[in-house]
């Protein structure tokens, strides 16, 4: 599957980095929008250019103008979760690509969908062990 994936300004540049490390198609949000930028411009800017937007921003569902482009503009939006550092979660976001695909896959945009870490034990286990992915939005 060739998706372009798109790494909303919270994220940093080392997520994105790693991304596009592992061979993924990646748009910085640093690359193409002003820092003050609103949500709603690329969220507007994926929808209408097929990227699949990766967010860090878990409020993002409870902000109406914000929720209301996801679904005008049918957006793939992924909300990366977790308190870790940002190289860990992105390691996780590849980790866990096959999963992520084969969800894009099954649902039409417009979705919103949680991208968890595994557990502690289970990365202690297999430092390569895969997070899960679910769907937060039509719930």
């Amino acid at each position: 599957m060739s998706l372009r994936y798109f790494t909303d300004r919270d994220l940093g540049k080392k997520f994105p980095s790693i991304l596009a490390n592992a061979g993924l198609q990646v748009e910085r949000h640093h690359d193409l929008f002003q820092p003050d930028g609103s949500d709603e411009e690329w969220l507007e800017y994926c929808g209408t250019h097929g990227r699949i937007a990766i967010t860090h921003n878990e409020r993002i569902r409870y902000t109406p103008n914000e929720l209301a482009a996801v679904v005008q503009f049918k957006v793939n939006l992924l909300i990366v979760i977790g308190h870790a550092p940002f190289p860990e979660l992105a390691s996780n976001f590849v980790n866990t690509l096959g999963k992520i695909e084969v969800f894009l896959a099954e649902h039409d945009a417009p979705v919103i969908a949680k991208i968890y870490r595994p557990a502690p034990r289970e990365i202690g286990k297999d430092p390569h062990a895969t997070g899960t992915i679910t769907r937060w939005y039509p719930a």
